[in-house]
């Protein structure tokens, strides 16, 4: 699903990638560790093609991402690509049903097709009964997944999460973290997860810990202890 090698990124002076090689499956949750600072988030956000790398070569589900115009890109991010952050960046103006059908209207899905699609994501994610309610009227897990189902909306290749759960209570955390599991289960869903939560870490396909700008032992399972 995800093809990586010699990615680097640096900041002016500051090298903050130092040659990342990375390779995903298809249905594979990876979570990748390590202390702030690390380059975790940086990677992501290049393997997400929301930044692009100075050098190295990327490839998600078979298309080549580096060379792409700005507008073809965000045609393919849109398509192919899901995400989930830390805060869920709802849209408070609009409810949660409408929320989720934003990135369907932005590929130009027929209204009637999106919300249909919305609703059905809403019940497998027990949010039916919340579907009118906007942001503000949703518990942080309620909106978590929320933003989940609207990561889900186009059906894409892979979802990339940046602490889900960091700003979640335990029991959301919980919840959240066999979501994900449940959907790679039903779905077939990839997931490259950025996280300090050991649980979820332990959880992984495979967790892979960064330091420095370079995923240790060439990208290799990191085994965590009980």
């Amino acid at each position: 699903m995800i093809k990586a090698k010699g990615i680097r990124k640096s900041y002016g002076n500051l090298e903050v990638l130092r040659g990342v090689d990375i390779e995903v499956g298809q249905a594979e949750i990876v979570t990748i560790v390590g202390k702030s600072g690390a380059g975790k988030s940086t990677l992501l956000h290049i393997l997400g093609t929301l930044d692009l790398p100075d050098a190295g070569q990327l490839s998600i589900n078979g298309e080549e991402i580096p060379g792409m115009s700005k507008k073809r890109l965000a045609a393919f991010r849109n398509r192919h690509i899901g995400f989930v952050f830390q805060f869920h960046h709802l849209l408070p103006e609009f409810t949660a049903i409408e929320n989720v059908c934003i990135p369907a209207f932005i590929a130009g899905t027929a209204e009637s097709v999106a919300q249909e699609r919305a609703a059905g994501l809403l019940d497998y994610l027990g949010l039916t009964d919340r579907a009118w309610h906007k942001p503000a009227q949703l518990s942080g897990g309620e909106q978590q997944r929320v933003a989940v189902a609207r990561a889900l909306m186009n059906q894409p290749s892979v979802v990339f999460a940046d602490e889900p759960s960091g700003n979640l209570d335990s029991q959301s955390s919980q919840e959240l973290h066999q979501l994900l599991f449940n959907l790679r289960k039903d779905f077939r869903q990839t997931f490259v997860i950025v996280t300090h939560n050991t649980e979820l870490a332990r959880m992984s396909d495979r967790c892979l810990e960064m330091k420095d700008g370079i995923l240790l032992d060439g990208g290799q399972n990191r085994h965590l202890a009980p």
